[in-house]
């Protein structure tokens, strides 16, 4: 499908009308469910019980939008990583970054550093060496193969699981604790001051993604045709794929290890909507917002009054996914 504005802006209406509809019906679905008539008085700042105001306005509503924001981040990274390497296998946890990330928060966590800045900082570097190792690996003669790929990923995600191995052998029980609940990807702890870190960021560095619509359309094509288009394709990879790891490692920190939402949904909407990155990327960040919001209130109220880890819900659904991707298109991917 050709992006033309007047389409990027009816798909980007469609997807966020979407989302808006998530939202609105996972705000009322919990273990204390609260009827719609009830949100949408909330919401128009009408008087409702004060049970009711402090369920929606303290505890769900901060937890959908940082269940938003994480989904988004990592629908639209894994689109770029998969326009990048042009692999629709390619996705932050697979390669391993999610993996960098987490061994970087574990780490600070591990030295006492749980400020948000420090596991942030730490996150960060550890996406970036991720990134890195990935790319420098897999590339054989200026090409990234499929297999060599997906494996270098499965290689630098148990380098930096043995890394988050190590630090929680040798930690206390009181750290362990944290650690472990971190690492399982759950939202639960989520607050307005993790939104209001989360928000500037995913503001500059979707724009920033976005804004590279067109190159990524390029270097799809090939890294030669790209070049010969007046694009710096070295140039735009890395700083793409900066972007991608500050997001991701700022993200990580916040939410823990959420897998596949990167893969899932980048795919499905480059199936129904084709590989113009001018469309797919805000469409995929859209619907993977979405898809994250109804995730986590799966997450929320399949055991109730129990919670699952959000991650447990994605990853139940993406394995399956990956397998039959991998399974149904073997080496062929564009």
């Amino acid at each position: 499908m050709r992006a033309t504005p007047v389409r990027v802006g009816l798909v980007c209406l469609g997807a966020g009308l979407f989302l808006a509809a998530a939202f609105l019906l996972c705000l009322g679905l919990g273990t204390a469910g609260i009827s719609m008539s009830q949100v949408l008085e909330w919401l128009a700042g009408h008087n409702v019980d004060p049970g009711v105001r402090v369920i929606l306005g303290r505890l769900r509503l901060p937890r959908l939008i940082t269940a938003a924001l994480v989904g988004l981040c990592l629908s639209m990274s894994g689109s770029v990583f998969q326009g990048l390497l042009r692999n629709p296998l390619a996705d932050p946890f697979i390669l391993g970054v999610s993996g960098g990330a987490a061994a970087g928060a574990v780490t600070a966590m591990f030295f006492g550093w749980t400020d948000t800045a420090a596991l942030a900082g730490l996150a960060f570097l550890g996406a970036a060496a991720s990134i890195f190792l990935v790319l420098g690996v897999a590339r054989r003669r200026g090409r990234m193969e499929t297999v060599t790929l997906v494996l270098t990923g499965v290689m630098v995600n148990a380098f930096f699981t043995s890394v988050i191995m190590f630090v929680i052998s040798t930690t206390t029980d009181q750290k362990l604790q944290a650690i472990m609940f971190w690492l399982y990807g759950d939202l639960g702890g989520s607050s307005l001051k993790q939104v209001w870190i989360l928000l500037p960021v995913t503001a500059i560095v979707g724009l920033t993604l976005t804004g590279y619509a067109r190159h990524l359309n390029l270097i799809v094509a090939g890294d030669r045709a790209a070049a010969a288009s007046g694009v710096r394709v070295e140039r735009v990879k890395l700083v793409l794929s900066l972007a991608v790891g500050l997001w991701c490692g700022v993200t990580v920190s916040i939410s823990g290890l959420i897998g596949f939402v990167g893969l899932i949904v980048p795919h499905l909407t480059r199936m129904a909507l084709g590989h113009d990155h001018r469309m797919l990327l805000p469409a995929s960040g859209l619907f993977g917002a979405a898809f994250m919001v109804l995730c986590d209130t799966a997450a929320r109220t399949a055991i109730s009054p129990s919670q699952l880890p959000v991650g447990v819900v994605t990853a139940f659904l993406g394995a399956p996914f990956f397998l039959l991707l991998l399974a149904k298109r073997g080496s062929q991917w564009w």
